[in-house]
């Protein structure tokens, strides 16, 4: 789950920049808060990730304990490529990782949330962007 400071944003993000599908959304007035789930599938197939928006909250320190989500891709350059032209903000540009040679990239969502891409034909099949 990540705290978002507007939904919106972070729907189009996720949907419009990585490609995924919104799968769903809900509202609790009563608690003050909204959620969205958005994945490359439905679950249990398929991982989601839940945006939740705590109504008021604009920002958020990020703190030290997240590091990242990391998407398999089937060709980083590619989808960095495709990441750029839809206006997302690639923060480490795709090559080999420090001291071997998996390919990825990093990018940052608009709350500041990093995302690793790693090239999935070094370790196998699985979703990401495509």
């Amino acid at each position: 789950m990540l705290r978002v400071g507007d939904l919106q944003r972070s729907i189009d993000f996720y949907t419009n920049v990585l490609g995924m599908t919104l799968q769903r959304r809900s509202e609790n007035p009563e608690y003050k808060y909204s959620l969205a789930f958005v994945g490359y599938g439905g679950n249990p197939e398929h991982a989601e990730i839940e945006l939740t928006y705590n109504w008021g909250v604009d920002k958020y320190e990020l703190g030290t304990a997240y590091g990242h989500i990391a998407l398999g891709v089937p060709d980083v350059y590619a989808a960095c490529d495709k990441i750029k032209a839809a206006g997302g903000n690639v923060t480490r540009e795709p090559g080999p990782v420090k001291g071997g040679t998996t390919v990825i990239a990093f990018v940052t969502d608009p709350d500041g949330y990093k995302i690793e891409l790693i090239q999935r034909a070094q370790y196998g099949e699985g979703q990401g962007l495509r």
